[in-house]
């Protein structure tokens, strides 16, 4: 089986913009030719709370679910984009407690694999 281009990103929580801390929260994988788009998310809820104890989880909980929809939501506004489109536009930078880190790449024969094996090295 060839190997193909895939590019990803962590999807990431800083609860206190302030003290700069990062909990990294889920991985967005996506290869063009093989027309995949997904993300997988994890949160370590106590490493959340013991970096900022007043963090709103469910409001994180909420912003995390949307990264995962929004690769293969038929309904959503981004019903019409490309999955090249969507990846960019979820791995644009935010100023915002949910947020992605650098777009990095690879190659790969089983994206999904991929996905998993990022999620279980760097978030779980």
């Amino acid at each position: 089986m060839s190997r193909d281009v895939f590019e990803y990103a962590l999807i990431r929580v800083i609860p206190s913009i302030e003290r700069g801390e990062v909990v990294n929260a889920g991985v967005i994988v996506y290869s063009q030719p093989r027309a995949y788009l997904c993300a997988k998310v994890h949160l370590d809820e106590p490493r959340l709370l013991a970096l900022c104890p007043a963090v709103d989880v469910e409001g994180v909980r909420r912003a995390l679910s949307a990264y995962e929809l929004a690769c293969h939501d038929e309904e959503g506004p981004l019903r019409e984009e490309s999955l090249g489109s969507r990846f960019r536009w979820l791995t644009a930078p935010r100023s915002t407690i949910v947020q992605t880190g650098p777009v990095h790449s690879g190659l790969t024969e089983d994206p999904e694999g991929e996905l998993t094996r990022l999620l279980d090295a760097l978030v779980r």
